[in-house]
């Protein structure tokens, strides 16, 4: 039972990390990206803009903490 816990720890951990808004970002921007394609639109677009988004967001919310 507890390697069934350790292994689970370990995956939340490596997928959540230190900002579990990331981690959800990452995922609604993969379901998006799959809901559009699923449509026939092109959405190689959404995964980018995602990124630079959250970045951004990320940056700025660190910053905050350091002032």
């Amino acid at each position: 039972m507890r390697f069934i816990k350790n292994f689970l720890l370990f995956w939340y951990n490596f997928i959540v990390g230190d900002d579990w808004v990331i981690a959800a970002s990452v995922m609604l921007a993969l379901l998006g990206t799959a809901l559009l394609a699923r449509r026939e639109v092109q959405a190689w677009w959404l995964l980018p803009a995602a990124v630079v988004m959250m970045l951004t967001l990320s940056i700025w919310r660190e910053t905050r903490k350091i002032q």
